[in-house]
């Protein structure tokens, strides 16, 4: 199960990337991960999610703090 701190981090993560132009497979090659694991956790079936390294991985790759991923409250 993924709690809503996870899901909106997802969320956030996802509306980044379509914002910079990335696609789930680019993003993937990016992050040197296999080509559907981030389908597979933005599609929110199968329980996955970022980790903290992975998150500050993705921030780099585009160009944006690792706060933008988090709300300003607690959810």
């Amino acid at each position: 199960m993924v709690a809503p701190i996870d899901k909106y981090v997802i969320q956030k993560v996802k509306e980044k990337r379509v914002e910079k132009g990335f696609s789930q497979s680019q993003l993937a090659f990016e992050l040197n991960m296999s080509n559907g694991v981030i389908g597979k956790i933005e599609s929110g079936k199968y329980g996955k999610k970022y980790n903290v390294a992975q998150l500050n991985e993705i921030a780099k790759v585009l160009e944006c703090s690792i706060g933008d991923f988090f709300p300003k409250k607690p959810l």
